[in-house]
């Protein structure tokens, strides 16, 4: 049977090594690269051509998302398989308009990331049983009509806010200078027409992005 290649993409030595060891439990799956942020996810998608890419969303640099639009741009064919923490609409919503085949959580069972990365490599869309209410329930509100106009970027930068970070926080967590951190952060502030953090945090868990 031709095995299933496979680049797995988190900043998370453990987890790496954990789906690897599962992926590789299988007669057709096989891991040939891993990546460690947004940015070699990128680079490795062109230099390996694996047959899905395993992202997570929550990397270094540019992040899972961004890096996924990207390969999308620039390969519309590309197969790419969300697995993350997140547990929110709004991430699943992001995921899917963007031409992501697939969504799991990491805390799916170890069969749903086997099941989700054939069906995925088979061209198929795969969203995990734990996200199908959000799936579901997909709306469009006032509030997330606001979010929707956020880039990639600006998206995180927006999370990162909400979850209370300072403009250097940012800066060091994305890799980016403060006054590009501060540019995102000015940006994101006039798109959704709030001026202030609290009333910033307020729609983030009206969103269900955070808990307060």
């Amino acid at each position: 049977m031709p095995e299933i290649s496979v680049l797995l993409g988190d900043d998370h030595a453990v987890v790496r090594a954990g789906y690897r060891r599962l992926l590789e439990t299988t007669d057709d799956i096989a891991v040939i690269a891993e990546a460690v942020s947004g940015e070699e996810s990128y680079t490795k998608y062109f230099e390996c051509h694996p047959d899905v890419l395993v992202m997570d969303l929550s990397m270094p640099g540019i992040g899972g998302l961004e890096a996924s639009l990207r390969i999308l741009a620039r390969d519309k064919s590309a197969r790419i398989l969300v697995f993350s923490v997140h547990e929110n609409e709004v991430f699943l919503n992001r995921a899917i308009d963007s031409g992501i085949l697939g969504y799991i959580t990491k805390r799916s069972a170890p069969e749903v990331m086997i099941d989700a990365v054939r069906q995925v490599a088979a061209g198929e869309v795969y969203i995990g049983q734990d996200m199908m209410s959000y799936l579901v329930k997909r709306k469009t509100t006032p509030d997330s009509n606001l979010v929707a106009g956020l880039s990639p970027r600006e998206f995180e930068v927006f999370n990162l806010l909400a979850n209370s970070k300072s403009v250097n926080d940012i800066a060091e967590i994305l890799d980016i200078s403060p006054r590009t951190a501060g540019h995102h952060c000015t940006s994101v502030k006039k798109k959704l027409g709030i001026s202030d953090i609290a009333a910033l945090t307020r729609l983030a868990i009206r969103l269900g992005i955070i808990t307060p």
